[in-house]
């Protein structure tokens, strides 16, 4: 797979930057105009956008930024792929847990956020077959539907080309949850995985697409393709729509949808390719555009993306490649916004100081009082929390 011809974005100077000429009384700009505009100009690896300063809490957009538990309180060494959904007591997060990631010991912990601190993450699930065999979990999704009880998918198998989705639920906003259910199977895909990464979005005819994807072996190689599955019946059954891509011009998994006041739908995706990689759907995700590059980067990292109230389009992920200096990789993340989904504004730095193991896997989330949620990776030994104002951005 290494070896297949890498698709490379095309940059377009100035896509966000307008420069701005305005003349003083001799028809000079002004010191202090000069010096704006040059804080502006293009500082990221694709020579097109201007990324800021880490953010700081409580100036501009950023309201809030804490870990869920300590660095010297942990419950396992190591943590990853977070999730949060907003139920009628509050927010909710959940991550993967264990020595490390496919180690047998890894489970599925829950937070929940309370009076304003988190609680202590308890396992709910883990990969226990029988008395002699555990695999590993990975990726939970939160989701709480239109109706119906919330929803925890997570995976369980050795790998990720060899695991299979699973289900729980609770009716009482995740402090309990029912035996776990594995999702099942289809001809196109296999084991049915529920969202692979991302939450699901719910349609206003009640219709819920799981953004997924597979990583699939075939003469040697491993291609990665998007797929979707879509349940008319709160989860009862699932039709699977997709791949949609090849696994050859874009390597991508891991979906995220927006939703167009258009009703269009858009996925973004995470790449091997060096970029976000895009697909369009005007049939409610019944078929779907070819694959095509956004023009913001991607280090082969995960990214999570949602449509905000107002109808704008927020963003979470690294912007960078592997290539070129710190931060690079996940040792930057990002928030980014947009009007229309083609063009993208990133706005906000909220990391980019080189730890050991980056800032990676967000999640993010619009609560009914219009703030915004996110939570990621941090540096494989926490989860970080934060809350944005986007009437502010």
């Amino acid at each position: 797979m290494w070896n297949r011809t890498k698709l490379n974005y095309a940059p377009v100077a100035g896509l966000f930057f307008t420069a701005l000429t305005i003349a003083g009384c001799g028809g000079e700009k002004s010191s202090s105009q000069s010096d704006n505009q040059d804080a502006k100009k293009p500082n990221d690896i694709t020579g097109n956008y201007y990324l800021p300063e880490k953010a700081t809490v409580g100036e501009g957009a950023l309201l809030h930024s804490e870990l869920i538990y300590p660095l010297d309180d942990r419950p396992t060494p190591q943590v990853h792929a977070s999730t949060l959904v907003e139920t009628e007591e509050g927010i909710v997060a959940a991550f993967f847990s264990g020595t490390h990631e496919r180690n047998p010991d890894v489970g599925i912990r829950v937070s929940h956020l309370e009076n304003g601190e988190w609680t202590w993450p308890e396992e709910v699930v883990n990969g226990v077959q029988n008395d002699t065999l555990r695999y590993p979990c990975w990726n939970p999704v939160l989701f709480q539907p239109q109706e119906g009880p919330l929803m925890l998918f997570y995976k369980v198998g050795p790998t990720p080309r060899e695991w299979w989705g699973m289900l729980i639920t609770s009716e009482d906003n995740g402090k309990t949850w029912s035996d776990p259910v594995k999702l099942g199977e289809d001809p196109a895909i296999g084991p049915l995985l529920g969202p692979v990464k991302n939450k699901p979005v719910q349609l206003p005819d009640g219709t819920i697409i799981n953004p997924s994807s597979i990583e699939r072996e075939r003469d040697g190689d491993v291609f990665w393709q998007v797929h979707f599955e879509i349940s008319k019946d709160q989860g009862e059954t699932w039709q699977v729509v997709g791949p949609i891509n090849d696994g050859e011009t874009f390597d991508a998994i891991q979906p995220s949808v927006l939703i167009h006041e258009d009703g269009r739908l858009q996925v973004l995706c995470r790449t091997r390719q060096d970029v976000i990689a895009e697909s369009w759907s005007d049939d409610q995700g019944q078929s779907w555009s070819e694959m095509a590059a956004t023009s913001l980067p991607n280090p082969n990292s995960g990214t999570d993306a949602v449509t905000l109230a107002d109808g704008r389009h927020l963003l979470v992920y690294n912007h960078s490649t592997k290539e070129g200096e710190e931060p690079k990789g996940r040792n930057i993340l990002n928030l980014a916004i947009s009007d229309d989904g083609k063009t993208w504004n990133p706005f906000m730095t909220l990391e980019n100081e080189p730890n050991n193991a980056g800032y990676s896997y967000p999640a993010i989330i619009q609560s009914t009082d219009g703030k915004v949620h996110i939570t990621y990776t941090y540096d494989r030994i926490s989860v970080k929390y934060v809350v944005i104002d986007p009437a502010k951005i």
